[in-house]
């Protein structure tokens, strides 16, 4: 069996991560922890256009298909350039409102939208009182404890987290629109999509904290030749490394131990990252200026988002 990406997903990944390296990423996330959605907006036209969010919509509604591999590939792109927006929490809403999923009329409403890019849908789990980036989305969604559906008619005052462009807000249910039943399942998707993101995190922390070490130097020589310095990024690479086919395996099967699996690891190994990344940049690392921040501050969420550490090996030992 062959366990590597396809001639076709490794393009995709490609042009993705070229896109992404034209365009400003951190610019539009600083701009987004402000409030202006302006610039993560067109972004996220960007990345309809290359057909990034078409992979959660069925063709139905001008998607390709649930496509979970592509998803997992893009999302890893999407941590790596630290692009802001509720982008886990719109692909796994599109994926619920699905052609196989609950209400396919709602589907017409806003999938379409989804697909180009266009439309912004923000997720909340029946386990969070939040939805990240409320204020940002043209519809806001949530799971109830009963497992259904509801379009939420609002939602309350927008909270600061610890990554300031992941802003939260409660959603507001009493009285939104019913949208049906989803499966008991359904916490796979933003839990597959949020380990990718995280890995990708993981990725962009590790390689600009060794392009760090070579440049920084003290008593004459580079900070990356000592020994403890080489050990500390080895085991990183390590974590990052045992993490990934996890996550791949995952989108293959999408079974809830593989899924849950893959969250922890990837979590771990993205938060292993940012300690390490922070510990070898020093003083520096605390600076808001240096571009490293915007992943630093985006690990510890991740971690924890759509699945604690606690939550995900209860359901590998359930």
């Amino acid at each position: 069996m062959r366990f590597l990406p396809t001639a076709e997903q490794g393009d995709f990944a490609r042009s993705l991560r070229a896109l992404l390296a034209a365009a400003d990423v951190p610019a539009a996330a600083r701009a987004w922890a402000a409030g202006d959605h302006a610039p993560g907006r067109a972004l996220w036209a960007g990345l309809g256009e290359l057909g990034v969010f078409a992979l959660a919509v069925p063709e139905a509604h001008d998607g390709v298909g649930v496509l979970p591999v592509e998803l997992a590939t893009a999302f890893v792109e999407l941590g790596r350039a630290g692009a802001p927006g509720p982008l886990v929490e719109t692909a796994s809403a599109a994926v619920l409102l699905g052609e196989h999923g609950p209400a396919a009329g709602a589907g017409k409403r806003w999938l379409p939208g989804v697909a180009a890019g266009g439309t912004v849908l923000a997720l909340a789990g029946p386990g969070s009182p939040y939805a990240l980036d409320a204020d940002a989305a043209d519809a806001v969604l949530a799971v109830s404890e009963t497992g259904e559906l509801v379009a939420a008619v609002g939602h309350g005052v927008v909270r600061a987290s610890a990554d300031p462009a992941r802003r939260l807000a409660a959603p507001v249910t009493g009285g939104g629109e019913r949208l049906g039943a989803v499966p008991a399942s359904w916490w796979r998707w933003p839990a597959l999509l949020t380990a990718a993101q995280a890995l990708g995190v993981g990725e962009a922390l590790l390689a600009r904290t060794v392009e760090y070490v070579g440049q920084r130097t003290q008593f004459g020589a580079p900070v990356g030749s000592f020994q403890a310095v080489k050990h500390r990024l080895a085991d990183t690479l390590v974590a990052l490394e045992f993490a990934r086919p996890l996550v791949f395996g995952a989108a293959v099967t999408l079974a809830e131990r593989d899924v849950a699996a893959a969250k922890l690891a990837a979590g771990e190994a993205a938060y292993r990252a940012a300690r390490t990344a922070l510990q070898l940049h020093g003083a520096i690392g605390y600076t808001e200026e240096l571009d490293l921040a915007l992943w630093l501050r985006k690990a510890r969420p991740l971690r924890t988002a759509w699945g604690a550490p606690a939550d995900c090996r209860a359901r590998l030992l359930a």
